[in-house]
């Protein structure tokens, strides 16, 4: 499946910006089942400096430097990703979830998603609501789907009740948020089991209600979990705020450990007063996409 990407962030400001250094984390992530066809960055006013590379993670990072005062700064994110997610092994081929704990410890790359992180510190409620998808000897596929479909089940999405730096402790106690909650809660929980698991940022295909028009900028980023199945497996990835198995209405931008590593963009900037922030995304089939914006 093509997906046409367009991932738009303005900030406005009271007061001038004198400088300002942004990292972004905006470019698809090319693997062996997404490839991206192409992309491209415009940002307004025109960066003084602008340098790429790839972060610990493997993730494709840009930074930017502004060295020009200004009251307005836009970032658009254009990109072409043909998406083919290979299917989840059946959940009968995947070994006891125990395995997977122990061999994790002998792997250096999924080892690294077993600890703490910043936004995800050891937390003791968020194991204990893990656990139950998980008792001794059963396939670790099998508790991973009872899980997310759990989570899907007994939390509530609601938009503006949480924040980028919500804890997993306040959401365990108010059952409400977005993605990024729900992945933050399933994370911590199954690294307090031993389980390797990494959070997933991206998009995913939102649909216009019927009788509505689509409207520019109306899908969202989203996040979600890849959690590992030992070696012979490797990473699956699993979307607990709808109860899916990721497969071919995501696109991947990249991985971290939590929200911090991976968050789309981040600055710091000299000035600038308060400040406004608008975020559009659209992910299209390239003609609807073509459609949509000759509408616009």
């Amino acid at each position: 499946m093509n997906w046409r990407v367009r991932h738009s962030t303005l900030y406005r400001y009271t007061e001038p910006v004198d400088l300002a250094t942004q990292q972004l984390h905006l470019s698809p992530r090319p693997l062996p089942h997404q490839r991206v066809l192409w992309d491209s960055l415009a940002c307004t006013p025109e960066p003084t400096r602008i340098s790429t590379a790839t972060d610990h993670f493997g993730n494709r990072v840009t930074w930017l430097f502004l060295d020009r005062p200004h009251t307005r700064f836009e970032v658009v994110a254009e990109s072409e990703v043909a998406v083919e997610f290979p299917p989840a092994p059946a959940v009968a081929d995947t070994p006891a979830w125990e395995a997977v704990v122990e061999a994790a410890a002998g792997d250096a790359e999924a080892a690294e998603f077993t600890y703490p992180s910043p936004m995800l510190p050891e937390h003791v409620g968020a194991r204990d609501y893990v656990a139950p998808s998980f008792p001794p000897g059963r396939p670790v596929l099998e508790g991973l789907l009872e899980l997310k479909a759990r989570i899907r089940r007994e939390f509530s999405f609601r938009a503006g009740v949480t924040g980028i730096s919500t804890t997993v402790t306040q959401i365990l106690a108010q059952r409400a948020g977005v993605c990024q909650d729900f992945t933050h809660l399933m994370i911590c929980g199954l690294r307090g089991l031993g389980l390797p698991a990494r959070y997933v940022s991206g998009y995913i295909r939102t649909f216009t209600p019927p009788g509505q028009q689509r409207r520019l900028g109306s899908d969202q980023s989203h996040a979600w979990v890849g959690a590992w199945m030992g070696p012979g497996l490797g990473w699956v990835d699993l979307d607990p705020t709808n109860d899916l198995i990721v497969r071919d209405e995501h696109v991947v931008l990249g991985w971290g450990r939590d929200f911090s590593d991976i968050s789309p963009l981040r600055g710091i900037i000299l000035g600038g007063g308060r400040h406004s922030l608008e975020v559009g995304v659209d992910l299209l089939p390239p003609d609807e996409a073509a459609a949509l914006l000759a509408r616009s």
